[in-house]
């Protein structure tokens, strides 16, 4: 199957790319947004990060044929810190994340991010990781099934979920993808059955972000990026759902928005509080009609951007 760069041209065009600028690209995956990168950067360097080592086996002769400006990091983006820090790497002109699971690692059956696909529960973004969905499913109690399954997924029927996880395997491990399915739709009720969508698409969802722990990640780079930031340096990030582009949102909130004062009290200019930081997009961008013709995952994809202005 082909591979899509979700909002490639938008995310590209708004880290407003300088030749000579050290650019990261948190989530290589394919390689899609890190080649538009590179192509722009003679001058300049790219780090990227993943924790998939067949993303960066994959990627690297593609990026060769472009140049050789470029350092592929086998890491998540969450150690942004450390692994600039260990290059010497102290400002980025830009950082750029296309979170969640890319296209190849949903078509690989054998990866276990599917309910489509018959696999082994797994759903490790990195193989070395001992954690994956196998020991969630059939370790965590109850109390935690639910609150991953609710917090993460949003589930509606999460209770009822987590219940009959922790019932079928009294008996036996839940091992393979179809068999948790199976048991996710014997806790729904028909008329959620017969809904549009899959029934098991939430419960997945979240029980992938608690094994990768997404959310916490997302959080500590997006930290560590902003700060990092040279003066007219730019964050882009697209999201696939609702708690990642709520992530995005806050925390770029948090540093381009000042607190709000009584308009009634009277203040010096010296006195307004002037942030650091502005939003390129007030509200998000969305893919067109063009790209969701062609890419059914471009539907949910939400791109916002943060500039660093002083």
């Amino acid at each position: 199957m082909k591979h899509y760069s979700v909002l490639l041209e938008e995310s590209i065009e708004l880290l407003d790319i300088k030749q000579n600028g050290i650019y990261v690209d948190g989530t290589l995956g394919r390689a899609g947004h890190s080649s538009e990168i590179l192509k722009r950067i003679p001058e300049g360097h790219l780090y990227a990060f993943d924790k998939d080592q067949q993303a960066i086996d994959e990627s690297t002769e593609k990026l060769k044929a472009i140049g050789d400006n470029f350092t592929l990091i086998h890491s998540g983006f969450e150690d942004l810190d450390k692994e600039l820090d260990a290059r010497g790497v102290q400002e980025i002109d830009g950082l750029l994340l296309d979170i969640g699971v890319s296209s190849p690692q949903f078509d690989d059956a054998d990866r276990g991010f599917s309910y489509r696909n018959e696999a082994r529960l797994d759903m490790r973004m990195n193989k070395e990781q001992e954690f994956s969905a196998y020991e969630l499913v059939n370790e965590y109690p109850f109390e935690q099934l639910l609150y991953v399954i609710s917090r993460y997924g949003e589930e509606k029927f999460a209770k009822q979920i987590a219940r009959k996880i922790e019932k079928y395997r009294e008996t036996k491990p839940i091992e393979t993808t179809i068999e948790l399915v199976e048991i996710i739709k014997s806790a729904l009720p028909a008329k959620v059955l017969n809904k549009k969508g899959h029934p098991a698409k939430k419960t997945f969802q979240a029980i992938r972000i608690e094994v990768n722990n997404e959310l916490t990640a997302l959080e500590m780079v997006l930290e560590a990026g902003i700060r990092r930031l040279s003066v007219g340096g730019r964050v882009s990030v697209i999201t696939f759902h609702s708690l990642e582009d709520r992530i995005v949102k806050d925390i770029f909130k948090k540093y381009s928005r000042a607190e709000k004062v009584d308009k009634r009290i009277p203040l010096l200019p010296d006195q307004i509080e002037m942030k650091d930081y502005e939003e390129i997009t007030r509200k998000p961008i969305l893919a067109d009609e063009e790209e969701l013709s062609e890419n059914r995952r471009s539907h949910s994809a939400k791109l916002r951007v943060l500039r660093k202005v002083r």
